[in-house]
């Protein structure tokens, strides 16, 4: 059965971007011990993905395409840039009528909303939102993106508590009913 998953890290105060929008405070999280083998654990299991225009422009400063062979839907008003060799759609459609397309594409595997907290809770508003896996680092930015900037529809139950390396938590929330569809 496809989840749709938000997985996402977050500061100790709750931001998921810094006053300045950048990522810099986390990446530097990347080689903590059992951080890496845990993303590649969680994407083996991801068959598409989408994100807002905020994120993807982010993404626009990598030199390539993090996500290879997945193919992206970018929720965006307006026409960006792609990648060369990417599966990137733009699109403005409402999210439940792509959240089908999304799991289509996922072909069995599950969909992953990359972000921003904005696009998750139009997705958790419809009922499309599965799963929340949150990441907590050891750092406090604040003020920055907020990790949620709605509230988010029903009961959400915490199914994994997971330590990686020495000071970075994940937890694993289900919305109730969740997999029961």
């Amino acid at each position: 059965m496809t989840l749709t998953q938000y997985y996402v890290a977050a500061s100790m105060d709750g931001h998921i971007a810094d006053a300045d929008g950048s990522l810099d405070w986390l990446l530097q999280f990347n080689d903590a011990e059992g951080v890496g083998e845990h993303i590649e654990a969680f994407m083996a299991d991801v068959g598409a993905l989408a994100m807002g225009a905020s994120t993807y422009e982010f993404l626009l400063g990598e030199p390539e395409w993090p996500y290879p062979g997945l193919p992206a839907i970018v929720f965006t008003h307006r026409d960006l840039p792609r990648f060369p060799d990417a599966d990137i759609t733009l699109t403005s459609d409402d999210v439940a009528d792509v959240h089908a397309r999304l799991v289509e594409a996922a072909a069995g595997r599950n969909v992953w909303l990359v972000g921003g907290g904005g696009l998750v809770a139009q997705f958790a508003e419809r009922g499309l939102l599965d799963e929340i896996w949150l990441g907590i680092a050891p750092v406090v930015l604040g003020g920055g993106a907020p990790l949620l900037p709605a509230r988010l529809p029903g009961v959400w139950d915490l199914q994994d508590v997971e330590r990686l390396g020495r000071s970075f938590v994940e937890l694993r929330y289900r919305r109730q009913g969740a997999g029961q569809e």
